[in-house]
């Protein structure tokens, strides 16, 4: 047996619009040619691959065993062409190929979510590389050109080259677990009180910060690589801290965490802005998605986007 040809583009496209239209009149009649053209080219590509595709022996073509087996193939290749032409078109118009986004820990997870789902939606060609990082370490890697754009809080003290805009702000709250002694501290809990209970503190890795402590009271704490490691914790008992509201909703609904009055009050605010370097120019992906951060509503809950 021969070894098979080489298919043309052609082929593959008449290949699947004749299982996509369920025959070669309608597949004729979607591509706007003959049916004797389309029979044509079937039987080439069949010749060209030394395989039968099609089984003609009933009054709707059908696909043989390699028949459906090369239409994955023939699917495969004809959408790795047209993403190369649509993402040759975007370049050509000056879209980006890849955007790099950095958004601190903080930010809630849903809203993210969504705001990523449009992104996608707009620019489909564009490759997104997202980073979590926390307080300086987000201004740190748009500085360094490692992010074209960050959402960063307030911890971050932006250098010189880094332009700010405001975009909203995470409610914070400070919580234990219902197994702590300080959730059975009179209200409201005076700030020398937390100071002798253990304090969890989501650590920062950025030069930019380093040595600086944001919204810490507690003489002793156990610094944390990620907030995820300081939710557990705070769920097993182990100390107090400052989460986002959005985080420990359901905790404190079902009572697994609980809010504590503390004498500076329930709750505060942690500011966020979007970032990027002014002598950079970002694309028009980044300028869409830099947009997109600062109209978020953030008065509504996380669950409403």
């Amino acid at each position: 047996m021969r070894d098979p040809g080489l298919p043309t583009l052609d082929q593959l496209r008449v290949f699947i619009a004749v299982i996509d239209h369920g025959g070669f009149a309608h597949a004729a009649r979607a591509l706007h040619r003959t049916q004797s053209v389309i029979s044509y080219t079937i039987a080439n590509l069949e010749e060209q691959l030394n395989i039968a595709l099609l089984d003609r022996s009933t009054r709707k073509p059908t696909l043989t065993e390699a028949g459906k087996t090369l239409l994955a193939d023939a699917r495969a290749v004809t959408s790795k062409v047209d993403g190369m032409r649509s993402r040759a078109k975007a370049l050509g118009m000056g879209l980006e190929a890849e955007l790099s986004v950095v958004v601190d820990v903080m930010f809630p997870a849903c809203v993210l979510v969504r705001a990523l789902e449009q992104f996608q939606r707009e620019f489909p060609t564009v490759s997104l590389r997202l980073h979590t990082e926390a307080l300086g370490a987000v201004a740190q890697m748009v500085a360094d050109r490692r992010c074209q754009l960050g959402v960063a809080g307030m911890a971050a003290t932006a250098p010189v080259n880094i332009e700010r805009h405001a975009a909203g702000f995470v409610k914070m709250m400070p919580v234990c677990s219902p197994l702590h002694p300080l959730s059975r501290e009179r209200a409201p809990i005076p700030t020398a009180v937390l100071r002798e209970h253990l304090q969890l503190v989501v650590t920062d890795r950025s030069p930019l910060t380093e040595g600086r402590d944001f919204g810490v009271l507690g003489l002793r704490d156990w610094r944390l690589g990620d907030l995820g490691s300081k939710h557990a914790l705070l769920l097993g008992g182990l100390g107090w801290g400052n989460m986002p509201e959005h985080m420990v909703m359901r905790d404190l609904a079902e009572r697994r965490l609980l809010s504590l009055h503390t004498q500076e009050g329930r709750e505060l605010d942690y500011p966020l802005f979007v970032i990027h370097r002014g002598d950079d120019e970002l694309g028009p992906a980044g300028k869409w998605l830099r947009q997109k951060f600062i109209d978020i509503d953030h008065t509504l809950p996380p669950d409403a986007f």
